[in-house]
């Protein structure tokens, strides 16, 4: 009789295979900024540990030959990593003579599809800090327009003019444009693996993904006639009345204009001729029609970091974008460099069976895999966990598109 050898899975072997199968799970976090990654891993970062990310100066410039100094003043993005998410599951001792692929299939991809989508929702659920809305809440985009006029809102804001924009859809927003585009988007041999995986290809500007995990947002509930209170406001905050009778609140992630506040471009300084939307930063409720709403960008009228033409004049008309109470799925128009993403290594633990750590710095996902044994039942508990932070670095470089 032939000798049989089995060939027993290792620890090492699955841990490598749950990362290999979380890239090809992940849709928005690929396309986010990764590069402090290796900052927090130098560091020895655990749970709660924050990193300042800094964002570079701004400046005004001078004309003329007269030297003219300028403050250099930088800002930062605290980025925390404040996630710990796994999943915990278990397997016979028969079950490690299975082949890498059969395990895979069995034990490895279900659990981490649940981790891959917990990873792309917290990215996109940031779309409550972006403040670049184009689209109607309620109405899901059937035009390329719509999606061009996000270009606009990058543009605008001095986004980089790269290869680094992407654009994010529900599947009802894919079906609605691939079908209003049907000679556009094809799955030609050049993007067929990008198809397979969810990418849609490259046009308007941007690699076009469709994902589940794009957050939908509720518009606050309100009425009246919302106007601004008080002339020359500056700042994070706005001070309005004019809402209706009854209760009247905003929810975090809202977007308003108010009339006569135009946008400037960020480099020049100088009018888009577009009115500046304000995203609502704390959700706020009132009764007596009078509300301070926490805003941003900031109301600033002038220097190197100035975001508008001028402050908005007593009584200036507020209108907030989408009606009362709707209901808006929110597709993403993002670069690289809007939010940023970042998980370090989880320390491998003693007096257990087997513990492995693996880490994709592509990807910028760092897995680890546990495993002990329970002698009564044959059995092998693992656990499988990733440690990461997500933020919002630069704000003006994503756009919401309203569906």
């Amino acid at each position: 009789m032939p000798s049989v050898t089995n060939t027993l899975l290792t620890i090492t072997m699955i841990t490598r295979e749950a990362l290999r199968v979380l890239e090809n799970s992940l849709v928005v976090l690929r396309f986010v900024n990764k590069e402090y990654d290796s900052r927090f891993a130098v560091e020895g970062a655990k749970i709660g540990t924050t990193l300042n990310v800094r964002k570079p100066p701004r400046y005004i410039g001078r004309l003329g030959q007269g030297l003219n100094l300028e403050d250099s003043v930088e800002t930062s993005v605290p980025l925390v990593l404040d996630t710990q998410f796994g999943v915990d599951i278990q397997f016979s001792s028969a079950d490690l003579a299975l082949s890498i692929d059969d395990f895979s299939n069995r034990f490895i991809k279900p659990a981490v599809a649940t981790v891959a989508n917990k990873m792309d929702a917290d990215v996109t659920g940031l779309y409550n800090q972006l403040f670049n809305v184009v689209g109607t809440p309620g109405t899901t985009p059937n035009a390329l327009l719509t999606y061009l006029l996000a270009g606009v809102a990058l543009d605008n804001n001095a986004c980089p003019m790269d290869d680094m924009r992407s654009m994010f859809l529900t599947p009802l927003m894919q079906a609605y444009i691939v079908d209003a585009l049907k000679g556009l988007f094809q799955q030609s041999s050049a993007i067929a693996e990008q198809y397979v995986k969810g990418v849609m290809g490259t046009a308007a500007g941007f690699d076009w993904a469709m994902s589940q995990n794009l957050a939908t947002h509720t518009v606050g509930t309100y009425s009246g006639t919302p106007l601004v209170n008080g002339a020359s406001q500056t700042g994070s905050s706005i001070i309005t009345d004019g809402w209706g009778a009854g209760v009247s609140n905003l929810n975090k992630g809202d977007v308003f204009t108010m009339a006569g506040v135009y946008m400037v471009n960020p480099q020049s300084r100088q009018s888009t001729g577009v009115l500046q939307q304000f995203v609502v930063t704390d959700p706020i409720s009132d009764t007596a029609g009078a509300m301070t709403i926490s805003i941003y960008p900031a109301i600033v009228t002038s220097g190197a970091f100035q975001t508008v033409t001028n402050s908005p004049a007593d009584n200036a008309a507020i209108t907030v974008v989408g009606a009362s109470g709707t209901v808006s799925p929110q597709g993403l128009a993002l670069h690289r460099d809007c939010i940023t993403f970042a998980s370090a290594d989880l320390p491998l633990p003693r007096g257990v069976d087997m513990a492995a750590r693996v880490t994709d710095d592509q990807l910028g996902v760092s897995m680890r895999m546990v495993r002990a044994y329970d002698i009564n039942t044959d059995n092998y508990p693992c656990r499988l966990d990733v440690l990461y932070g997500v933020g919002v670095l630069r704000p003006e470089l994503g756009c919401r598109v309203a569906a």
